[in-house]
């Protein structure tokens, strides 16, 4: 049993609401249940409480257990101080307020609906991939896809928490924030960091100095990256070598160790060689990434921004020095993908919102409409409940379902969860149900809450 159970019933009343008593036999009416209170202090704020005839405005707390009042040290918090009502399912201590007058007591066990105490306990104790998976197909689906339009905003929110600290970092500046950014989805899983690292440690400043000399940003790129420090034999990286040196002395500059970038177990196309020379020709070729994102008006010119054909060395080898079979080397169209999901999209989402401008919020969210789905293994277990995943807003909505609500069995924050807990029909009095005690979890393990 978790506390939020109670939070849950007492905020929608799903509990027999009449003849109501406190633990010493007084009489309840719940003239406004309060508000629910997400921060530090009491769980419901502002609750109006007739006791016995009389009413009292002030705060409601909740507990499995009245003990754990002392447990979380409330005693010592004058937040608790207005408590008019606590709220628990084992009255196993009196708890009292500082004056010593005794805080009215709501035992709940006695007035909560059988069929929706033994579902709840259902979803919490489920083992299967997500807690409601018998019960998933009865959810409407105007509520499945409201929900999942909400979680794609709210994934959406949470990755630009970090890409915000960073452009707090980097001053305000947005050109240099988003360079950095996809600079770190260029690397992969593998190279992100070192990519990022590269990123860092090169401006874009400085390599848009040179934004009409290829070799020079390459070379920039690549000795920054610690990949110019070899006995080349080939006369292409030599060049390169002889350019950084320059470069190098002219700018300050000190080069990452070769150390970083990983190359074993990948497939050629995916070496952090390649990725650098075809991230050097997109600089090359757009200049400022950021504003050409800001213009784009639909995928396909972003995806036109991306189309990169890499320098006649680099069509022969995937690394210095290793001749190889003529290829082109693309990024493909499901790696740009990826950059639009994790990057592009959720950066045009932070403008819009550092801005005030709706219109930039907007244009991520149909960007994310327009992406297709990717795909992983969370993915496919989707599929395989029923779920069809068609666009990339679905998938996103998804992975953040499983990810911060059916992993975490927050089903009581989850608006498909609700759905499923309110189909049960009202209390009834044959319905009162009397908690055994394997329900709340022994007062050693109740997990406190955060104050």
């Amino acid at each position: 049993m978790r506390e939020d159970f109670l939070h849950f019933v007492w905020r929608l009343r799903r509990f027999r609401l009449t003849e109501l008593k406190t633990t010493t036999g007084q009489v309840i009416e719940i003239v406004h249940p309060g508000q629910h209170n997400h921060h530090a202090g009491p769980d419901f704020l502002d609750a109006r409480i007739r006791i016995d005839g009389t009413l009292w405005a002030g705060n409601i707390e909740m507990h499995l257990r009245s003990s754990e009042w002392h447990a979380h040290k409330h005693q010592d918090d004058p937040n608790y101080n207005n408590v008019i009502l606590h709220v628990v399912l084992e009255e196993d201590v009196i708890i009292r307020h500082a004056d010593g007058e005794r805080i009215p007591c709501l035992d709940l066990r006695n007035y909560l609906p059988v069929g929706l105490a033994k579902q709840y306990l259902r979803l919490l104790n489920s083992e299967q991939w997500i807690p409601c998976q018998q019960q998933l197909y009865t959810v409407p689906e105007i509520t499945f896809n409201l929900w999942l339009d909400r979680l794609l905003v709210e994934r959406l929110e949470e990755r630009t928490e970090a890409l915000a600290e960073r452009l707090d970092r980097n001053g305000g500046d947005w050109e240099e924030t988003f360079y950095q950014s996809l600079a770190w989805g260029f690397g992969l899983k593998v190279n992100a960091d070192p990519f990022l690292m590269l990123a860092e440690s090169l401006s874009i400043k400085t390599l848009l100095r040179h934004k009409n000399s290829l070799p020079q940003i390459e070379a920039l790129l690549f000795g920054q990256a610690g990949l110019l420090e070899e006995d080349f034999t080939d006369n292409y990286p030599r060049q390169l070598q002889q350019e950084y040196r320059f470069l190098k002395q002219k700018y300050q500059l000190q080069p990452m160790s070769a150390n970083h970038w990983k190359f074993m177990r990948m497939r050629p196309a995916n070496f952090p060689s390649v990725r650098i020379a075809q991230w050097a020709t997109l600089l090359f070729r757009t200049g400022q990434l950021f504003s050409k994102m800001l213009v784009a008006q639909n995928l396909r010119e972003m995806e036109n921004a991306f189309v990169v054909e890499l320098s006649n060395y680099w069509q022969t080898h995937f690394r210095f020095d290793k001749a190889s079979k003529k290829s082109t080397k693309t990024l493909g169209k499901a790696r740009i993908h990826l950059l639009v999901i994790n990057i592009i999209a959720p950066f045009i989402f932070l403008y819009g919102k550092k801005r005030g401008a709706d219109i930039y919020q907007e244009r991520a969210l149909r960007l994310m409409e327009a992406v297709p789905a990717e795909r992983n293994h969370i993915l496919a277990e989707w599929k395989a409940l029923g779920v069809n995943i068609k666009q990339a807003s679905q998938s996103q909505a998804l992975l953040q379902l499983k990810n911060s609500y059916c992993n975490e069995k927050r089903c009581l924050d989850c608006a498909i969860g609700c759905s499923i807990l309110k189909r049960n029909p009202d209390v009834m009095e044959e319905d009162i149900l009397y908690l055994p005690t394997w329900w709340l979890a022994p007062a050693a393990e109740a997990t406190s809450k955060e104050a």
